[in-house]
């Protein structure tokens, strides 16, 4: 047990003689002087004041006054002080948002640099990424931060204590050196390691070049065009003598049903799928549907959308009574000519079927060499624009669409020839509707066979 410090030996025992504690903290002496009993005066009404001399003397204080309304009164109440009119609260004004200078979360014991140093170096990169990407910040409000921290790193890594400073000036002067960029996507925004592997792989694009001898291996045989409907001689007959079917009858190519072929302003009707059956698995069990709308196929609805009536053409003679076909020129030829190129067309249905609305050819390097849009023939008027597949609008078309397929095809003489390897997908397509005879072709739709084999093909979505 502890001693007493006889802390309360100045204090009377509240039992007095009662008590029964064999060691009483408190005294039980006599003589002690009671201690002053505080007093405050407390204000009470007139009424209770009085009374109070007749009454107990225990009072009970009263609550505050109300302040008197007479004109004697030297200080109002804050109710009847006058007050500005009600008016609507002033709403705050929205302040600008900004991600501040970025701060750097590190293990301090683990950084060779001292945190602070590290932290400032930051903030200077930060001040330098501000100023760079400022016509862009509106967009990206946390992209100078975000490549400020990334870029910081960079340096920290490739440093140490005694390089880590001269590094970070050397880094912020680089930034100052760069074009400003106008978009996210410009080959000036992002941090030096960056910038740099960027700007080797697009060296290393373009440097790459597929030629003949890379590609040789892969030319379709003679047998395997056959196989798979290429058209290897020019069709007989006179070519193009009834460019266009107009007012004749012709089976729909999308719901299979006769019609008389009309311009687009007159075409009738049709309802349809424009997407192709394909099977699928629902509940474990496979079933065929339609890809644009799932529905079962063969449905016993006439389809999910409306559209005019087309046709399109697949026999060598019909399509070269719409347009006629030819061969590529012979070599030799201008130094124009590629020996590898790649092809795609766009068709649109027309009067004269499906015809081609747009070719474009891009080098051995990816480089575009050619891009236009192909004017109609003489007597043959657009049924639909296709848009869904083809991309091509009717506005830009009428707009962009200036040369024939005649004058198409002398351009195409100045860029290949026979001797050119022409790569693309399902090239059958594309050289029809040109109406080119060609042999020396690579077909990934060939090259990258389906399961079910000829005439089945894969769909360039799904290489």
């Amino acid at each position: 047990m502890f001693s007493s410090l006889h802390l309360f030996q100045q204090l009377a025992c509240p039992d007095k003689a009662k008590c029964s504690r064999p060691q009483c903290l408190f005294s039980h002496r006599t003589d002690l002087v009671p201690p002053p009993v505080l007093v405050v005066p407390v204000e009470q009404p007139a009424a209770i004041a009085s009374s109070s001399k007749t009454s107990s003397p225990t009072t009970i204080p009263a609550k505050r006054p109300v302040a008197s309304t007479s004109a004697t009164t030297q200080e109002p109440p804050r109710k009847q002080q006058k007050l500005t009119p009600n008016r609507a609260a002033v709403a705050p004004q929205p302040q600008q948002a900004t991600t501040g200078p970025p701060v750097l979360r590190v293990n301090g014991a683990q950084s060779i640099v001292p945190v602070p140093v590290r932290q400032a170096m930051l903030k200077t990169l930060y001040d330098h990424f501000l100023v760079l990407y400022d016509a862009i910040l509106a967009a990206n409000p946390t992209i100078a931060s975000e490549h400020a921290l990334r870029q910081e790193e960079e340096v920290y890594k490739k440093s140490n204590k005694q390089t880590y400073r001269v590094a970070i000036i050397q880094c912020a002067a680089a930034l100052k050196r760069r074009p400003l960029p106008d978009a996210s996507s410009h080959s000036s925004v992002g941090t030096e390691e960056e910038v740099i592997s960027r700007a080797a792989a697009l060296k290393t694009r373009k440097s790459l070049r597929i030629t003949r001898a890379h590609i040789e291996h892969l030319i379709v045989s003679r047998e395997d065009l056959e196989t798979w409907g290429f058209i290897l001689d020019i069709p007989e007959g006179v070519g193009g003598d009834e460019p266009s079917l107009e007012n004749k009858m012709a089976k729909c190519d999308r719901c299979g049903k006769g019609f008389h072929v009309k311009r687009k302003d007159e075409a009738d009707e049709c309802t349809y799928h424009w997407g192709k059956p394909i099977t699928r698995t629902s509940s474990g069990q496979r079933e065929r549907v339609f890809r644009c709308c799932y529905k079962p196929a063969p449905g016993d609805d006439d389809g999910c959308t409306y559209g005019p009536h087309v046709f399109y053409e697949r026999t060598p003679s019909d399509l070269h009574s719409r347009h006629a076909f030819s061969y590529l020129k012979s070599p030799p030829s201008p130094s124009t000519v590629l020996d590898v190129a790649a092809l795609d067309c766009e068709m649109i249905y027309t009067t004269g079927g499906m015809r081609v609305a747009r070719v474009s050819v891009v080098d051995g390097a990816g480089q575009e060499v050619f891009d236009e849009l192909v004017h109609m023939d003489d007597g043959v008027e657009v049924i639909d624009f296709n848009t869904r597949f083809s991309g091509i609008t009717e506005a830009d078309y009428y707009a962009k669409a200036v040369l024939p397929l005649k004058s198409i095809r002398e351009s195409l003489d100045t860029l290949i020839n026979r001797d050119t390897v022409l790569i693309g997908h399902a090239l059958d397509n594309d050289l029809n509707t040109l109406r080119i005879i060609h042999h020396n072709v690579v077909d990934t739709a060939l090259i990258f066979k389906h399961s079910a084999g000829p005439p089945y093909r894969k769909a360039l979505r799904d290489l």
